[in-house]
Formats: structure tokens, sequence, C-alpha cells
């Protein structure tokens, strides 16, 4: 690699003199469809748009596979590019699953003077894309919701909101609608209202699907084609036989793709209910069908009761691969890491994913786990992009990159795996060798 930029075929892509670069129309055609130039002496060329999108820093190292679609070109420490925000830790609903159910913390909401200075962080961060609204808690419960959405869609960034569709009333949704919201994700464990209620105690799905009809009915008033509709569905033995009525759902509220998860159980009850432990479940297609939506199916036992309800769900629609195919050699592919995530929970503290934003119980291959909390700075306190680029926030990335931790989740566990505080190859907190995520078994839209 070059010390100036990444390189190909010996030669500096970044940093070239702007004279050198094709006619300025097909620059900025190349810098929307994600075309390079190759130079008079076989070198890349990257506008400078991209080498800021792309982290083509001086002295950034990327690492180059050959793969059967081409050059695959990947930095060696990704950029950041995704924001998972919780605006709250609050939530009107009480589930079976939820979290809540084996932790002390304090609730609380984020204040919209951390949101901001979160936001006046992220103006200095040109590899942004996405924020995501979602966390422990319920996000329409944030009075000022639609005001984030709105700081987050003049960063440029795709915006999308994790809820469960009950306080999604006809004001809130007229004005997600009016201020750009890109995506909404309808968390349902349950295709009937039997179902549903049995997980989600009170709840009432006819009244999620009503609100999402409302939305719809905006979208079109308003000739709007976003947001889009997604469903995120947690599945377990409960609810198993509730797959094949995903794909009626789906269309009924018009959803364009569906996030299958396993559970993770917060408490012994639930330990009976999971569907995994010898792996099972591929994906198919490697783009979003047109005609039917795109189930994301996690790695679930190929046992007889499960599939029946698999197969059923397949007829129906279509499947893109999944970050668990990426698995390499049997280690663990990190979504939140290697596709440059962050987390921050509502009183601003910074994360390195979903997952360790709380401190919390569970149980992992039926092993009492206790999760700690890892935070990495406070976004109220300091720029987002500088604690991106601390020494210790650096070091964790490629610790999980490599994903240099002792394989819990297979071998069965020891005293050690009773927490994420070390493991048995001295690793250091936090350890992740027991993530269901980095295992492709629970997934987040």
């Amino acid at each position: 690699m070059s010390q100036q930029g990444a390189c190909v075929g010996g030669q500096d892509i970044a940093g070239q003199d702007v004279r050198d670069l094709p006619p300025k129309p097909d620059r900025e055609r190349a810098e929307t469809d994600g075309r390079l130039f190759v130079g008079d002496a076989g070198e890349m060329r990257f506008s400078p748009t991209q080498s800021l999108r792309w982290g083509m820093s001086p002295g950034a190292e990327f690492l180059v596979r050959e793969t059967p679609d081409g050059l695959l070109l990947e930095p060696r420490d990704p950029v950041l590019s995704k924001v998972y925000v919780e605006p709250t830790s609050a939530c009107n609903l009480a589930c079976r699953t939820c979290m809540r159910r084996s932790w002390n913390e304090p609730v609380g909401t984020m204040e919209m003077n951390t949101y901001r200075r979160l936001v006046e962080g992220l103006r200095e961060v040109p590899s942004l894309r996405k924020i995501a609204f979602w966390g422990l808690g319920e996000p329409l419960l944030h009075p000022q919701i639609v005001e984030m959405v709105a700081q987050a869609k003049a960063l440029g960034a795709k915006t999308e909101i994790v809820t469960n569709g009950l306080l999604l009333q006809e004001g809130v949704a007229r004005e997600l609608v009016a201020v750009g919201l890109d995506t909404l994700v309808i968390s349902v464990d349950g295709a009937s209202q039997e179902a549903y209620e049995n997980i989600r105690s009170g709840a009432d799905l006819q009244q999620v699907q009503k609100n999402i009809e409302v939305l719809r009915a905006i979208r079109r008033a308003n000739s709007r084609g976003n947001p889009e509709i997604g469903i995120e569905f947690v599945v377990m033995r409960r609810n198993l036989g509730e797959l094949p009525r995903l794909p009626q759902l789906a269309y009924a509220m018009g959803a364009s793709f569906v996030v299958v998860s396993n559970l993770l159980p917060y408490t012994e009850e639930l330990q009976d209910e999971i569907l995994y432990g010898l792996w099972a479940g591929r994906s198919y297609l490697p783009q979003r069908s047109r005609r039917m939506p795109e189930v994301l199916l996690p790695r679930i036992d190929a046992r007889r009761e499960v599939v029946e309800p698999i197969m059923s769900l397949m007829y129906h629609t279509d499947f893109a691969q999944s970050s668990s195919d990426r698995l390499e050699e049997g280690n663990g592919y990190c979504r939140f890491v290697r596709e440059g995530a962050v987390a921050v929970s509502w009183d601003g503290a910074l994360s390195p994913c979903i997952a360790l934003m709380h401190s919390y119980e569970c149980y992992v291959m039926r092993r009492q786990k206790r999760i700690l909390r890892y935070t990495l700075g406070n976004v109220a306190q300091e720029g987002i992009a500088r604690l991106w680029h601390s020494p210790e926030y650096v070091a964790f990335r490629d610790r999980v990159r490599r994903f240099d931790f002792a394989p819990c989740s297979d071998c069965g566990g020891c005293n050690l795996a009773e927490s994420n505080e070390q493991d048995c190859v001295s690793s250091t907190f936090p350890v992740c060798g027991d993530c269901l995520w980095a295992k492709g078994v629970i997934q987040c839209p």
C-alpha cells in the first residue's frame, strides 16, 4: 500500500491532480453510480468525493481479495457509515422477549442537546450513509422524533425507524412522510392476533395494520415512495407456525422486505423457545425482488418440525444473501464493526454495537450469561469522529475484524463464559466469542 493513498497497479489512486481526471460530467456520474477510471499507466482513479466517502485518506490500508465477480477492495479499518440512535429506553409495551426483563438500568430519554452534539459531530463524517432510530425502547415515544429524523436528513443520510407501530398515529405519520423518512420497520412477532398478543401482551395487531394503511395513504396522496416499509419478526417455537402467514401479512402492509431473526432469551423460561444450535437456513438471491418481499433468514436447526414452516415461507418469498453467509472459516462476522456502524444510547454513550449498549442477563445456548455494557466515550462531550478514531476503538475493531476470541458458543462454554469480561485465550473485555449476532443467528434490520 502506498503511504499516499490506496494503490492499484503500483500507482497512487488518491490525491491526484483534478486535471488528470476524466471530464467533469463523467466524474459526476461516476460519483453517483460507483464507476472508476483507469489511467494510461493502469492506475485506478478515484474522484475526491469518492475518496472521502470510501476512506481513501493518506496512509489508509486496504485488503484486496479476488472473487468470481472481480476484485473486492475492503478497508482494513472501515469508515464510519451507520449510526444507531436510541431515542429512549422507555416503551409502551412489556413484551415477554424484551431485554428489560433482565436488567436494572434506569429508563431515560435522549435530550435534544445531546442529539444536536451528535449531529454536529457527524458533519465531519463524509462517509456517513445511514442513521437508524431504535434501541431498547420505542422511538415514537420521543416527543421530538420527527425533528431528529429531519436533522439526520439534513446531513444527507438515509434514515430508518424500527417501531412496534402502535403509536404511529396519523399526525406522526404525516410528519414523518413530510421530512422524508426513508425506511420504517415494523416489529411484529405474530401474523395473527393470537400469536402476536401471546408475545406482546395487550397489543393490537389490527391497530398496527390500520396505522400502516394510513401511512401508505399519506404516501400516495403526496406522491411519495418512502418510507419503504419492512417487517422484523423474531421466530421461536411458540410462533414458528406463523411463518407461512408472513408473506400475506407483508402484502397486506405493503412491506417490501421481512427480516427474520432468532430469539435471544433474556429469561430462563424462554430457553426452550430457541430454534438454533445445529445451524440451518441459507439465502439465495443477491438482489431484492420487485414481485415478492425479500426475507433474510437466520441459521435455524433443520429439525422436522422446523422444515415444513420454513419451506412454506420459501415458496412464497425471495431470499437475499445474509451476513451469516459471510462467515469465513468458522470465524464470526460482525456486521456492526465490518460495516462501519456505531450505537449511541439515550444518554449519549457510544458503543460498538447494539448488544453492548446496556448491561443485562441472557441465555446463550442454554447458559446464563451476564453482558456488561461497553462504551467508548460520550457524543455529548466529544465529537463522534474523534471517538471513532480513538486508539482503543481502532484496536477493538481490528480485534473484532480478525475475531480474535475463544469460540465460546462452539465449545459449550466454561466458567469464563458466564460473562463477556474475559475468555480462555486471554482476550480482554469485552470478549465476543459468544456473540450470536456475529454467528449469523441474531440479525437486525
